[in-house]
C-alpha cells in the first residue's frame, strides 16, 4: 500500500451545452488528462464530458462509479478506497459545482473522514452567477433547494421566506424544477408583498441566458417564457 494517499478533486461541468473551454479553466483539462477513476452522477454524460475535453484519453481505462439515488451506503462507503492506495479520484456533477445542491457532498465528508486531501477547483456555479447577477444582498443569503410542490404549501414557504428576509436583510435563493417555472413565477406575484424583489436567473453562461430583477408586481407582466429552461429565483424584500 502507497504511504501517500491519493486526492479527491471536486471537478465541476457545464451548465449547458456550450463548448468547454468557453465556462471552464484549463486546470480542469490537466487534471481530467491525469485521472482515471472518478465518481460520477451518469456514466454516460460523464464519459461524453471527458471526451469533449480530452478527445486522445482512452475511454476504457477510465473507471467510473456511479453515485445516485440507488447507491447504497455500503457501495459509497468503498469508492474512496483507491485514494488509498494513493490513486486520486474526481467528483464529477452532472452540471456545475460538484457538492452543492449535489449528491457528492457525502463522498467529500467522506474524504474528511479518510483523511484524504480535498480539491475543489474553479467552475461555474448557477447559485452564485444568479446571486451575482441579481444585485441582492451577497453578504448574508441563504440557499433553500426545492420548494414544496403543494400549492398551499408552497405560498406558506413563500411568505415564510420573504419574512426571514425582511428580518435579517438576506437573499433567499430557491430552484423549481423546469416544466414547473411558469407556474413557480405565478405564485410569486400572487403571494410576495408588491414590493419584494424577485430575481429569474435562466439558462446561466448559455447564448440564450437571462437575468432579470424586478419587484413582484412588475412581473405580472412578464413576457418571458420560462418553461422548461434551469432557472434559479431570488427573492428579497427589503
Amino acid at each position: 500500500m502507497s504511504n501517500t494517499k491519493g486526492k479527491l478533486y471536486l471537478i465541476p461541468t457545464r451548465l449547458g451545452d456550450n463548448p468547454p473551454l468557453e465556462v471552464l479553466p484549463i486546470s480542469i483539462k490537466k487534471i481530467l488528462e491525469e485521472i482515471d477513476f472518478y465518481i460520477v452522477e451518469n456514466e454516460k454524460t460523464a464519459r461524453r464530458f471527458i471526451k469533449r475535453i480530452s478527445p486522445s484519453k482512452s475511454q476504457p481505462s477510465l473507471k467510473l462509479q456511479v453515485l445516485n439515488k440507488y447507491t447504497t451506503e455500503a457501495e459509497r462507503n468503498t469508492y474512496l478506497n483507491p485514494c488509498l492506495e494513493g490513486v486520486s479520484i474526481g467528483l464529477l456533477s452532472e452540471a456545475g459545482c460538484p457538492a452543492i445542491a449535489d449528491p457528492g457532498a457525502d463522498i467529500v465528508g467522506l474524504a474528511h473522514q479518510m483523511d484524504i486531501k480535498v480539491v475543489p477547483l474553479v467552475g461555474p456555479s448557477s447559485i452564485l452567477l444568479a446571486l451575482m447577477g441579481s444585485g441582492m444582498n451577497g453578504q448574508s443569503f441563504t440557499f433553500n433547494g426545492y420548494l414544496p410542490i403543494d400549492k398551499s404549501e408552497r405560498k406558506a414557504k413563500l411568505k415564510t421566506l420573504e419574512r426571514l428576509s425582511s428580518e435579517h436583510n438576506q437573499s433567499q435563493i430557491f430552484i423549481e424544477t423546469p416544466y414547473r417555472n411558469m407556474k413557480m413565477l405565478e405564485d410569486l406575484t400572487s403571494t410576495l408583498h408588491p414590493n419584494t424583489r424577485v430575481c429569474v436567473a435562466c439558462d446561466l453562461t448559455l447564448p440564450t441566458e437571462f437575468i432579470k430583477t424586478k419587484t413582484a408586481n412588475d412581473w405580472k407582466h412578464n413576457k418571458e417564457d420560462l418553461h422548461k429552461r434551469p432557472a434559479i429565483f431570488i427573492i428579497q424584500k427589503d
